[in-house]
């Protein structure tokens, strides 16, 4: 047996390959026990920062990462201890040989499976910060999260091509680039100038905030809701429902109009009366006409009803208020209130809208 087990096969002994097959089962079957366990102690040293966070929805993050990082690491220090086959070790590329080229896909591994777990690490911590916001009534917390976020993310991917270039061609290339940016740092920033601006944009949006998430805003010839704030652009849901994307930086820089902040709505009206009413009538549905302005305790005092102009077929009747009535749909029925009230108002003083006539005359008579 121990014949059998000392033979050599390839530059190693028997005995070898099957520690390296028994422990890697081994490790296969438990690695799931192991990566519950090892996600449940990093739960109870984190667990005060949320007691909202659920033990299952931390371990669901950061299992299938632990798990492959666990199998990885054990067969790297598992394979050390074995001689790569010199019949194997042939030249593929350049001067590159097969266990060179083995050694790096084994680094690049590596290096994958902790930028998972450092990208599972920021959700965690992004769904604990979720969890805090959704107390508070301001979403705006809730779309900063999600932004940084997604920057913290674009940072590790940037270490990560950075840890993948150094270990494809070494550390030299990573120094030349890094000193070739000292050159190309002007033509890199004027050809990523508008990405470099929307990202500003952003910033200034989360600090400065003229708008938040969930704001009824117009800029430019677009009008609706804010639904999302991201690292280039506002995702606007407009009021045809539509979903337009607006760059940070056109939101910055034009005159934005947030609707959802005002405190009061103006509503101007037009009212055109028969130039055949009586002055008389005419000052009485100017009284009427204020007094039930008066009346009603949504319009707000300093409310303005005169007789702004005529023509030789109308009178002009200029009434203008304000409310504090800011919903679409209530607005709408103080509006459809005020003007049947109107409309009551001159029937009840006999008072006529202009209509249209037209005089055709055949000789002396007129039709």
């Amino acid at each position: 047996m121990n014949d059998f087990l000392n033979q050599v096969f390839l530059d190693n002994p028997v005995r070898d390959y099957l520690i390296l097959i028994g422990v890697l089962l081994f490790v296969s079957f438990v690695k799931r026990y192991v990566s519950k366990g090892m996600a449940a102690i990093l739960f109870r040293l984190v667990r005060h920062w949320s007691p909202q966070i659920e033990e299952k929805d931390f371990i669901n993050l950061l299992l299938r990462p632990l798990e492959y990082f666990l199998l990885l690491v054990t067969f790297m220090l598992t394979i050390d201890r074995f001689t790569f086959p010199t019949v194997l070790n042939v030249h593929v590329y350049n001067k590159a040989t097969l266990k060179d080229i083995t050694d790096t896909l084994l680094s690049l591994a590596f290096s994958m499976s902790i930028i998972w777990i450092m990208l599972r690490l920021i959700d965690f911590i992004a769904l604990v910060l979720e969890k805090k916001a959704d107390l508070t009534e301001d979403k705006t917390d809730n779309q900063f999260i999600v932004f940084f976020r997604d920057f913290f993310k674009a940072i590790v991917f940037i270490m990560g091509a950075i840890a993948f270039i150094r270990i494809l061609f070494g550390p030299s290339l990573v120094e030349k680039i890094i000193a070739g940016l000292g050159i190309g740092a002007a033509a890199l920033a004027l050809a990523a100038k508008e990405s470099i601006e929307n990202l500003i944009g952003s910033f200034i949006i989360f600090f400065d905030k003229p708008f938040r998430v969930g704001d009824n805003v117009k800029v430019d010839s677009w009008q609706g809701t804010v639904e999302k704030i991201g690292l280039r652009s506002t995702r606007i849901r407009t009021l045809e429902k539509t979903f337009v994307t607006v760059p940070n930086k056109k939101m910055v820089d034009s005159i934005l109009d947030n609707l959802s902040l005002r405190t009061q709505q103006r509503v101007a009206m037009r009212l055109e009366i028969g130039s055949e009413t009586p002055a008389d009538k005419l000052l009485k549905v100017l009284d009427d006409t204020r007094s039930l302005l008066k009346s009603n305790s949504n319009i707000l005092p300093g409310f303005t009803v005169n007789l702004n102009d005529f023509t030789k077929d109308t009178y002009i009747v200029q009434v203008i208020f304000n409310t504090y009535i800011i919903d679409g749909t209530q607005y709408a029925s103080l509006r459809e209130n005020v003007n049947l009230a109107i409309i009551r108002l001159l029937a009840a003083n006999d008072v006529k809208l202009p209509t249209t006539s037209t005089n055709v005359t055949f000789g002396n008579l007129d039709i």
